[in-house]
């Protein structure tokens, strides 16, 4: 609400509500693997692993059913959503249009993409700490800037609804990786393609890294078929 005076009355602005917050520890949880597919929620334990009451963790889980990570079985309750095989081949054949049809409008207008070259740096120094977070936090942002660059806001948009699977299948699937270190060595040959203006190979390295993460086997991951 705005002041006699007409400027805004920060005063009035409240606090995130419990619930919202303790929504986004758990959703973290889920979409960088710590919590994985199949995952039983109790609400108790994590009432007790946050040191909150029980109330805002069931509102919670709630948000997090509408965003689809968490689902009901029958008769035994609450779990992180599973992922299936069908499901991660889905979003990553998305994923690979998504990220060639960016590659081919910043080709086509000679966007720089000089940032790139940050986000792959930190993906190296974080592999070389053995900082598995850093290297996911690195590697989403080299794909989202990588969406953002191609100046799409329906693409961008699109890209937004898969975020969360995306991010949830990108954290599975290197940390079932051995040497975190060639999931940053793929990211620098696709930026010396782009600027070096060649759209084909660009949209082959592109293709080839997003199909070789969705090759997942069940068990490495905890999916299901």
């Amino acid at each position: 609400m705005a002041r006699e005076d007409g400027a805004i009355d920060i005063s009035r602005i409240e606090n995130v509500p419990l619930r919202v917050s303790v929504a986004e520890i758990i959703r973290q949880a889920i979409v960088d693997g710590t919590m994985k597919p199949g995952t039983p929620i109790v609400e108790m334990a994590l009432a007790e692993q946050l040191n909150v009451s029980r109330a805002p963790v069931r509102e919670a889980i709630q948000i997090l059913e509408a965003d689809g990570l968490i689902e009901s079985v029958a008769y035994k309750g609450k779990r992180v959503k599973p992922l299936t095989l069908r499901e991660v081949e889905e979003v990553y054949s998305l994923r690979e249009q998504f990220e060639a049809f960016a590659i081919r409008r910043i080709v086509e207008r000679g966007t720089d993409v000089s940032e790139l070259h940050a986000h792959s740096d930190a993906m190296f120094a974080a592999a070389e700490r053995g900082d598995f977070p850093g290297l996911m936090a690195a590697d989403e942002a080299f794909h989202r800037t990588l969406i953002r660059l191609a100046d799409h806001s329906l693409l961008l948009g699109l890209w937004e609804n898969l975020y969360l699977r995306i991010r949830q299948i990108m954290a599975l699937r290197n940390s079932a990786n051995r040497d975190i270190r060639q999931v940053a060595a793929n990211h620098p040959p696709i930026i010396r393609a782009i600027e070096k203006g060649d759209m084909i190979l660009a949209i082959s390295l592109i293709s080839d890294h997003t199909r070789s993460a969705s090759q997942i086997a069940p068990n490495e991951l905890g999916i299901s078929a």
